[in-house]
């Protein structure tokens, strides 16, 4: 499979927009594992190899477990999550997959136990921000395999 565009290259203001983006949720009061797991599921969710490869990379970087990383598709049968990652995933799920028009009220009242309601929307532009960036390599061939630990952050700390 070929890349079709380079858009890192091609599409420079806006991935200089979605660098925003990435450099605001770096900031956020959700610690950076927490977004890097709910990265990570999004990524299965959509099928993203260059993000799985990235997130996947990132996460043991910074110290996550192989065995957390192997059972995320399956985090509902694993003891291995505490609850708050359990809500985020469960709130990264429904928003990706959003289902006759919403997001079930028992997801929301499930993530309002563990997130604050600033918590909540920064949480929600991380599964948005993060599912843009599936949809954009997806469309063009993006390939995984190729990406460094810390790649990008030159580029977001320039934002």
């Amino acid at each position: 499979m070929e890349q079709r565009i380079n858009f890192v290259e091609k599409g420079q203001g806006a991935i200089k927009a979605l660098f925003g983006l990435s450099a605001y949720l770096a900031k956020s009061p959700l610690e950076q594992a927490l977004l890097d797991l709910v990265y990570f599921r999004v990524s299965q969710i959509n099928g993203c190899a260059y993000c799985l490869d990235m997130h996947a990379k990132d996460l043991r970087a910074i110290g996550e477990s192989e065995q957390r990383l192997y059972l995320l598709n399956a985090w509902r049968e694993a003891p291995l999550y505490s609850e708050r990652e359990q809500a985020a995933l469960a709130w990264a799920e429904a928003v990706t997959r959003i289902t006759n028009g919403e997001v079930p009220e028992n997801i929301y009242k499930q993530a309002r136990t563990q997130f604050s309601e600033e918590e909540l929307v920064d949480l929600t532009i991380a599964v948005n921000t993060i599912n843009c960036y599936n949809r954009i390599n997806i469309a063009f061939r993006v390939q995984g395999g190729s990406y460094q630990v810390g790649q990008f952050a030159a580029a977001k700390n320039d934002i």
